[in-house]
């Protein structure tokens, strides 16, 4: 066969009546050739994941559908195709890694199986030739240990592992055509860097096209061949990966480069006689093993072992590692939402995990967190000045007078008073985690414990939201907790760093010192992992454009 192996002419995606916009997609044109990986990048919203809806026949119909266009697979149109040959294209020519592992797998049949069931629904091969195929594709991705991970389910293996297991079950079959959503984005830099250079490797060896969606240049950079950018559902640049990198024509795509954090921490600032405001000292937190409830067994786990670290007033201190290392466990120690086994969390000189829960009620006022995902922490069923008035008014301030505080919050946040009536759904994911750090900031505390509140956004939203917090710590006199698996996120937010390793500090210091001149294996292994180190984004930001 010659041409591209996917060809999508003028497609067009139609929203239910009321939406922001008639169409999710208005016209769009794109091809993927044989061994080649075309990222198709955008902000939420500009229409990347319906894209990949569209070429699998997946849309949410009646509701959101194709309005026009033709989606070419090796030369035949599967929006004409009816329904029962285009089941037998999924999976075997046509594949797609999700986004979230966890959703995507059965938490009731182990990888295994699940593995084995893309090969039983499309291929004739005996149990015996399909366990080997399971096990193979399991090595292929570098699965440690692919025997003991076929019998495991997905609660019991990694984040990496899980998107490596994503991985296997697209690839078995040899597909033609592979759609990775947003593979990486919740992974550490080592996880992540691992995942795109398998990614990489097996795309040479099975000569597949690649639709790569990401909104992380970084990932863009170490992976694309072409690049494809998307804004509000039109195509706004295309064109090899260096030229869309290096010299961006359009002004959105400029703008998404210049939001990426820089790799190179600010001038350092000087704490040096600032007031201690949270001090921990010794922390030990041990899981033990327990049986789980399918089936297996949780080994006993060292989350954080003797650690301890000062916090300055006006300071921003950063814990960073990858997954397991202790960095939320950390951070749900210091908020006591999780009790230590030792250790002691000093706040303005009284141990938190020694009060009582009358003292600790009182001792909440003085440290607050913002969590990871604004949408699974803030009551749905709540308007948002009460979810903001809340801790307050169970302090005893007068409801009225912590309402119009909560708007007067929403103003410092850069959100509209006039928000204060609607509901967390009604937001965008960027908006949500405004209206999280206002409710922070209700309780007037010292600290705010920040667990990854960025690591979910689209580069230009996590800019605003990291600058949002910068001015807040910088007006407010606050000190900052942030927890982060982001380097990129950390060298531009905090003063000092901590790395952390299976619940250790291995090195630790101020932030411009820590990225100059790592001491530690460790620490050396997660800069070099951030995904497109070696590249340098032009400077824009003097440019008119």
């Amino acid at each position: 066969m010659t041409g591209p192996v996917l060809d999508i002419r003028g497609l067009r995606i139609a929203l239910p009546k009321g939406a922001d916009r008639p169409f999710a997609l208005a016209g769009l044109d794109l091809s993927v050739n044989a061994g080649e990986i075309v990222c198709l990048v955008g902000e939420s919203g500009s229409g990347k994941s319906l894209t990949a809806g569209a070429i699998m026949r997946l849309l949410p119909e009646p509701h959101v559908h194709v309005a026009g266009g033709a989606i070419l697979f090796e030369g035949r149109d599967l929006l004409a195709l009816p329904e029962r040959e285009m089941k037998a294209i999924r999976g075997d020519r046509i594949a797609q890694i999700f986004q979230e592992p966890m959703t995507a797998l059965n938490p009731q049949k182990t990888v295994g199986w699940q593995i084995d069931e893309v090969l039983r629904l499309h291929t004739r091969m005996d149990r015996k030739a399909r366990r080997a195929r399971v096990l193979e594709m399991l090595d292929l991705v570098h699965i440690p240990d692919p025997t003991s991970v076929h019998g495991a389910y997905p609660h019991q293996i990694s984040g990496g592992q899980r998107q490596r297991v994503m991985i296997a079950m697209s690839l078995c079959l040899s597909p033609r055509l592979v759609i990775a959503d947003e593979p990486t984005t919740a992974l550490d830099v080592t996880t992540q860097l691992q995942i795109l250079k398998l990614i990489r490797e097996l795309q040479q060896k099975e000569d597949a096209g690649i639709l790569f969606i990401t909104h992380d240049f970084g990932v863009v950079a170490e992976i694309a061949d072409r690049v494809v950018v998307l804004s509000q559902g039109e195509m706004v640049e295309h064109g090899p990966a260096a030229e869309v990198l290096n010299a961006p024509q359009h002004p959105y795509t400029r703008a998404l480069i210049t939001a990426i954090p820089a790799l190179i921490p600010p001038k350092p600032r000087n704490f040096q006689g600032a007031p201690v405001v949270l001090r921990a000292q010794g922390l030990t937190k041990t899981f033990a093993p327990r049986g789980g409830l399918l089936g297996g067994k949780r080994r006993t786990v060292k989350a954080v072992d003797n650690l301890s670290f000062d916090l300055h007033r006006g300071e921003t201190l950063g814990v960073v590692g990858e997954s397991g290392s202790g960095k939320t466990t950390v951070s749900r120690i210091v908020t006591r939402l999780l009790e230590a086994d030792t250790g002691a969390v000093e706040v303005n000189g009284k141990d938190l995990l020694a009060c009582s829960p009358r003292e600790l009620r009182e001792m909440r006022r003085h440290i607050q967190m913002v969590f990871q995902d604004p949408m699974a922490s803030l009551n749905p069923r709540k308007r948002v000045q009460d979810i903001i008035a809340q801790g307050p008014i169970v302090h005893g301030t007068d409801p009225a007078t912590a309402r119009a505080r909560a708007r007067d919050l929403l103003e410092l946040v850069e959100l509209s008073p006039a928000a204060a009536t609607r509901f967390p759904h009604e937001f965008s994911g960027g908006q949500r985690q405004r209206i999280g750090i206002a409710r922070a900031l209700a309780m007037e505390p010292k600290v705010i414990v920040a667990d990854e509140p960025v690591s979910a956004l689209d580069v230009s939203v996590q800019a605003q939201v990291l600058k949002l917090l910068a001015d807040l710590r910088d007006r407010l006199h606050l000190s900052l907790l942030f927890v982060t698996h982001d380097l990129r996120v950390a060298a531009q937010l905090c003063d000092r760093v901590i790395v952390m390793q299976k619940g250790e500090i291995v090195e630790s210091g101020v932030t411009a010192d820590l990225f100059a001149d790592p001491r530690h294996p460790y620490t050396q292994q997660l800069l070099a992992s951030i995904p497109g180190r070696g590249w340098t984004p032009p400077d824009l930001k003097t440019d008119a454009a």
